[in-house]
């Protein structure tokens, strides 16, 4: 089932989406163009991974890692389907990273791989947003350049287990403008959903809710200020944003290392 939170009529509903319409609990239909999209789900925690695609880390020259790289994604980061993305003034490479984003459906800590799946509620797009500026070796793991207010875009559906019979085999794409810019499938992974799941409830206890972004392949660009970015994955929908300035009253962010290097 494809559910979504939106408000329409100055009501904040939960609907599920029927033949094209959002469908709320009193059987009334409301059009997706008509509506104001909300995050799919409230999150808990959020957290995600970088470098979880091979190819991804040799287009930055990088090494794979050894086991899952962790980062938090502030829950102030986050934005609804259709929320406009803020370009913090003073960046000067910015780029898009479509990804799975997996929800927590019911609390764990401590479980094994083989059981791992059982725990999860369902899946939605995330637009895991970077200043490229921000990215090295001083400010790993990289929550000063992911870390923004509107750079983590989710939805637009929190779409349940029971609809994806394999996550790990979901055509991806990344389009800016109608031009596509990034394809791969979620079969990339270096670590799957349940090796992943794993790994984190070792140490922390997953609760409902929470959110865990599984990492982007090959293929991110820069994007700007004007751009409609549009990110699919089979079977989820597609997450739309579009970027604006921010506004000229924010103090720039113009940082040394980002002139240094914008790669590592």
């Amino acid at each position: 089932m494809k559910l979504a939170r939106f408000i329409s009529k100055g009501r904040l509903l939960q609907g599920r989406l029927q033949d094209g319409m959002l469908i709320d609990p009193a059987g009334e239909a409301h059009h997706p163009e008509e509506v104001v999209w909300q995050l799919p789900v409230q999150p808990g925690k959020v957290l995600a991974l970088a470098l979880n695609f091979a190819e991804h880390a040799e287009e930055f020259g990088l090494r794979k890692p050894t086991e899952p790289a962790l980062f938090w994604k502030p829950n102030t980061s986050l934005l609804p389907h259709k929320g406009t993305v803020v370009y913090p003034r003073g960046a000067r490479f910015m780029h898009f990273e479509c990804e799975l984003a997996v929800i927590i459906g019911r609390p764990m800590r401590r479980v094994k791989a083989k059981e791992a799946m059982d725990y999860v509620g369902g899946y939605t797009i995330a637009n895991d947003l970077v200043v490229r500026d921000y990215v090295t070796n001083i400010f790993r793991p990289p929550i000063r350049a992911k870390g923004w207010d509107t750079f983590g875009p989710l939805g637009p559906f929190y779409v349940t287990a029971d609809e994806v019979q394999d996550p790990h085999g979901l055509a991806m794409r990344a389009y800016v403008n109608g031009e596509l810019r990034q394809e791969a499938s979620t079969r990339g992974m270096l670590f799957s959903i349940p090796e992943i799941l794993e790994f984190i409830s070792r140490f922390m206890t997953l609760e409902a809710g929470d959110v865990i972004l599984t990492g982007t392949p090959k293929g991110i660009s820069q994007v700007r200020p004007g751009d409609l970015m549009r990110m699919e994955i089979e079977g989820l929908g597609a997450l739309e944003n579009p970027i604006e300035w921010e506004s000229e009253e924010a103090e720039p962010v113009v940082s040394e290392e980002g002139e240094r290097s914008l790669v590592l």
